[in-house]
């Protein structure tokens, strides 16, 4: 006879499965992403260096078009996610080549123990707060809105610091971006697990493992940028 009673327990059993699994894409997209990047970035500085030095002397207006195209494949990936997983997949790849060439530049101005240090440092706080969000019961959706909200005047407050050139206040704004891409970053991954719980079943899983990939990546790379920026200032100090 049909022992109701277990159905539960068995649902809860294939939805766990179902969101390791899942979890395990997003993972792992997200660090092939970061593989791509310091691959071409790599790249960048040594096979491609006369040639991306030559480019940027003759059209200037190449890091700004590199500046730019990650926003619009953001979009594009968002856009196709549950459209077209492959496509998605594969504008996340190019999105983490073009961050990789740009790094490339970046890091042109900082020395091997800043970027070892920065990779280190973001690489610990993403994993902890990665697994924090993910296991945590608390409902951090407020304190996502609170980060987004402070990004969105952080954003504006470094553009005018463009045009200030305070080094002081640049130095500053990098210590508070750490926090909000901090709290971000456990936030994605709650909102991820949460997306898949409540969505899992109804578009492709392998979309959603894209968009939650990008949006990981995005909050490694941010954090990477900051401790970059924090780590690089420490040495001019002294």
């Amino acid at each position: 006879m049909y022992n109701f009673d277990q159905e539960p327990e068995r649902r809860h059993l294939v939805d766990e499965a179902g969101l390791n699994s899942f979890l395990s894409k997003i993972y792992g997209y997200m660090a092939l992403a970061v593989f791509v990047s310091a691959l071409s970035a790599y790249l960048t500085m040594t096979v491609f260096a006369s040639q991306m030095m030559s480019l940027m002397v003759h059209h200037p207006w190449t890091m700004w078009l590199l500046l730019l195209i990650p926003i619009v494949l953001t979009f594009a990936i968002n856009f196709q996610a549950t459209r077209n997983p492959v496509a998605s997949f594969i504008l996340l790849m190019i999105t983490a080549i073009v961050y990789g060439v740009t790094f490339a530049f970046i890091a042109g101005t900082y020395t091997g123990q800043d970027i070892a240090s920065a990779f280190v440092a973001s690489a610990t706080v993403f994993v902890v707060m990665a697994i924090l969000g993910t296991v945590t019961k608390k409902d951090l959706s407020r304190w996502g809105s609170y980060a987004s909200a402070a990004l969105i005047g952080l954003i504006v407050a470094m553009l005018i610091n463009m045009f200030l050139k305070s080094s002081a206040a640049n130095y500053i704004f990098s210590f508070i971006a750490v926090i909000i891409f901090t709290i971000l970053t456990a936030w994605d991954a709650q909102r991820m697990k949460n997306i898949y719980l409540q969505f899992g079943g109804e578009v492709s899983t392998n979309g959603l493992a894209v968009m939650g990939a990008l949006q990981l990546y995005l909050d490694f790379v941010n954090l990477f940028l900051q401790f970059l920026t924090i780590f690089g200032s420490n040495d001019n100090n002294n």
